[in-house]
């Protein structure tokens, strides 16, 4: 699965913040809010390319996020997770603009595989292979080879070579770079992308990523 950017509406602590280090760890980059005004505000002012989505919240239901999200014609991803078992329920989301629904308790692991589903019915994951000389980055698998060698990549080291490589010619700041990998309340070391890069070199050789001083960095596009 490629990593995305997620919108987490729970306002259950231990749940939400569960789902976050679990997402997280599959290498998204993920927000997380308790309640649904602060969802409106996230929605309306970030591009999400998917949203988890809780209906019994404070302020705002669920139901009440989905209807406005729908109206205002934006088609991001939802899938519901929520304690409601009823077929009513069920069928009223979905006539709403819910792309999935999912029952709790659930096992993680469905819910990831749910956005991976999701994920190729709406951005149409065809070629999710990324060569680059002799490296290919399998994002499906989200495998790592170089001449044919596999080698391991923790999910942030993945994203972020994932993102040097789709961006290759282009140099992306560090500020970019640290979007793509955390969300907006997560705790960030002030060297964090430097860290990462360095274990990046380490990996995959020190030529392949440049840094361009005072501006971020860079991988070339192959000769």
């Amino acid at each position: 699965m490629m990593a995305m950017r997620l919108l987490l509406v729970e306002d259950d602590e231990l749940l939400g913040d569960g789902l976050k280090t679990i997402l997280s760890l599959e290498g998204h980059s993920v927000d997380w809010v308790k309640d649904g005004r602060a969802a409106d505000v996230n929605l309306a002012g970030t591009a999400y390319e998917a949203v988890v989505l809780d209906l019994n919240l404070p302020y705002r239901s669920g139901l009440q996020i989905l209807e406005q999200l729908r109206r205002q014609r934006n088609q991001v991803p939802v899938i519901i997770i929520t304690a409601r078992d009823q077929i009513q329920d069920r069928v009223c989301a979905l006539d709403n603009g819910a792309d999935d629904y999912l029952v709790k308790p659930f096992d993680t692991d469905e819910l990831c595989a749910r956005l991976r589903a999701m994920q190729r019915r709406f951005y149409r994951v065809v070629n999710t292979i990324i060569e680059h000389g002799n490296i290919q980055l399998d994002l499906s698998s989200h495998r790592l080879e170089i001449n044919g060698i596999p080698v391991t990549l923790s999910p942030r080291e993945f994203t972020l070579l994932q993102v040097l490589l789709e961006n290759a010619g282009r140099v992306l700041s560090r500020q970019r770079l640290i979007e793509s990998l955390y969300g907006w309340d997560d705790s960030i070391d002030s060297n964090a992308v430097e860290v990462f890069i360095h274990h990046l070199r380490k990996k995959v050789g020190p030529g392949l990523i440049r840094t361009v001083r005072g501006i971020g960095y860079l991988i070339e596009r192959p000769g």
